[in-house]
């Protein structure tokens, strides 16, 4: 009997005049339920005389079959893909009923004296919203029977019985894509509850329990507001358990852009899910009040700090965004992700998207944009950041951290630019190496500038950022990929991390706070071990450290320290409304200090100087500043 329901669907002239036979089942379905109503009626024997007369069957069957083909076709209730059968398509079933249900027993009222045919037409208007439901149900049942039957299935569990697991059983069992049988949910505080027909199996402390009572193979979480703590808590248990884990994410979406391309609300747990802190709560009407209807320029535009900063900021609805960078290949493949976000809906048709190739090393090229766009808000994350290339080559970051901030800089006042945030980082903090002591500086002549009385200033100190150019994390990925060996410096050192969108974020929301350079210091949680860091990237890979992938020690590179730390020790520090973002107070420094530093930088570039008097004249030249 299945194999001839499976036949006939999958039937092309089926499949092709589908919602014509779907109207003719429920017209059927509608003559069965008054045939049975009248049966009922007359006590289930059919007499022929007066309310049965052929005539008025005749009347009654016409009259019954258009009044509901009008309100189906108008509730378009053979449209509904009975797949998807649930409470919407349920409602919208009863509405076709029941209006052609008090329909005809407003004619039938009209038409005959007694009550018979309004009950009648009561009790089949019931009757069909059963059979009906009865149907589409069993459809539904019996795709879910096909779809076990045709794939080899694990056992499955899932790790959260909220709207999130809800959601992902759903797909799990209409999927054919998916070979997972789910067994049940663990949730801490729903624990034997029953969710869409499973069972709530224990907490998530019951997992070694319940794995081996019901020989689970997949684990999911499906938890998208559990912070990134928990999500570490769930993911070790799972290993120790030896069970592959996958993750649903906030903001995942069931289909994909292309027709006919499904993706899933579920992928592999990436480190991203185990680092950094989750979600980032930000106050949106103060970054719009800075953002919104303004024109914002961002330097370093194509970087992956720069370009996520942009995807954050069209989300405030800008007049205007300003893209600026040297390297071609980035800005423009930034420009088409805007352009192609914009053909598909998800970018605001008003929002004006420029790009401009330019160095902030040359003056005039970016006074020239200055000029042609007037911007109002400036984000500076245009640097050159590699530790190991800036000792080989100090004069390079020289030119382009320093003299090419304070060309932004003084630039930004020249233009009465209202606001302007530079990214520093945490190598900027008693450093040991020329990028390091070339961002301190950085700092140093924006806190000079400060007191400009025209551009707020302020600068965003923070971290590691997972997955930016020249992060551990891609390396990695790129050593494992190749088979091994996995390679650290040194294998007790330690780096704070977080990832590209929580910087991008808070350093929105620290731009709100911007006054007269003040460098602000991002929450980056607890430091992590980078030999932890290594171990967990190969187990995410499905292999086993030190025998798939060895892990080797090769030293620290030249300027590379065993910690990294946040805050100067002459560095006054208060949180801000941001629990996760904090101020260091304005230290004292004159511009004349800081002129006269440019002066010796410049003519040490005139000359030439040797690499060895770079380093150490940038080491100097930081230390000397007093705590105001």
């Amino acid at each position: 009997m299945i194999e001839v329901i499976a036949w006939i669907l999958n039937n092309k002239f089926y499949q092709k005049y589908r919602e014509y036979f779907l109207l003719l089942l429920d017209l059927f379905l509608v003559c069965v339920s008054f045939l049975i109503a009248f049966w009922t009626k007359e006590d289930f024997l059919f007499r022929f005389e007066n309310h049965l007369a052929l005539k008025n069957v005749l009347l009654w069957t016409v009259l019954v079959i258009g009044v509901y083909t009008v309100n189906f076709l108008i509730f378009k209730v053979h449209r509904s893909l009975w797949k998807y059968i649930g409470p919407m398509e349920a409602v919208r079933l009863c509405l076709a009923d029941g209006f052609a249900t008090l329909i005809l027993m407003g004619i039938a009222t009209f038409i005959t004296k007694d009550g018979y045919y309004t009950s009648v037409i009561f009790v089949a208007g019931l009757l069909n919203v059963l059979l009906m439901l009865v149907i589409r149900f069993g459809y539904r049942l019996l795709r879910r029977y096909q779809i076990d039957e045709k794939k080899n299935t694990i056992n499955a569990l899932i790790i959260g019985a909220g709207d999130g697991g809800y959601i992902l059983l759903k797909e799990l069992t209409q999927n054919e894509s998916y070979h997972a049988h789910v067994v049940g949910f663990l949730d801490d505080f729903r624990h034997d509850k029953i969710v869409a027909g499973k069972p709530v199996l224990g907490t998530t402390e019951d997992l070694a329990e319940v794995v081996k009572k019901h020989r689970i193979q997949i684990v999911f979480i499906a938890i998208p507001s559990a912070s990134k703590k928990d999500v570490r808590r769930i993911y070790e248990k799972c290993q120790d358990l030896n069970l592959e884990t996958k993750i649903m994410r906030r903001g995942e979406t069931l289909l994909s852009d292309t027709p006919g391309k499904e993706t899933y609300p579920v992928k592999d747990i990436a480190i991203e899910d185990l680092l950094g802190r989750g979600e980032i709560r930000l106050n949106q009407q103060e970054i719009r009040s800075y953002i919104t209807g303004k024109v914002v320029a961002v330097t370093g535009a194509g970087g992956s700090i720069g370009s996520e900063l942009c995807r954050q900021i069209v989300k405030f609805h800008p007049r205007r965004l300003v893209l600026i960078d040297i390297n071609e290949n980035t800005l423009y493949m930034l420009e088409q992700e805007f352009n192609r976000n914009r053909m598909h809906g998800k970018l605001d048709p008003e929002i004006e998207i420029v790009s401009y190739i330019a160095s902030i090393r040359e003056r005039k090229a970016i006074n020239e944009v200055f000029e042609q766009n007037k911007p109002e808000v400036v984000y500076h994350a245009a640097a050159h950041k590699h530790v190991p290339l800036m000792e080989t080559r100090p004069q390079e970051a020289i030119k382009n951290n320093v003299f090419g901030t304070n060309n932004v800089i003084s630039l930004c006042i020249a233009h009465h630019v209202s606001r302007f945030i530079m990214i520093s980082t945490d190598k900027a903090v008693n450093p040991t190496n020329v990028m390091g002591a070339t961002k301190r500086m950085t700092e140093m002549i924006l806190q000079a500038n400060g007191k400009n009385g025209i551009t707020k200033m302020a600068a965003v100190r923070f971290g590691n950022v997972l997955g930016s150019n020249g992060s551990v994390i891609p390396i990695f990925q790129q050593q494992i990929a190749e088979g091994g060996p996995v390679t650290i410096t040194d294998k007790g050192i330690i780096r704070y991390f977080m990832t590209i969108p929580e910087a991008a974020q808070l350093v929105l929301q620290a731009g709100y706070y911007a006054d007269k350079g003040e460098i602000f210091v991002l929450d980056m949680g607890e430091p992590v071990k980078i030999l932890n860091l290594a171990e967990k990237m190969i187990r995410l890979s499905g292999l086993k450290p030190y025998e798939d992938i060895d892990i080797v020690e090769i030293g620290l590179r030249p300027g590379e320290k065993m910690f990294e730390e946040l805050r100067l020790d002459g560095e006054d520090t208060v949180k801000t409304k941001n629990d996760l973002i904090f101020i260091n107070k304005v230290m004292d420094i004159s511009m004349s200090e800081i002129n006269a530093k440019l002066h010796t930088l410049s003519e040490m570039l005139a000359c030439g100087a040797t690499r060895e008097a770079y380093r150490e004249t940038m080491l100097e030249m930081i230390k000397d500043v007093s705590a105001g």
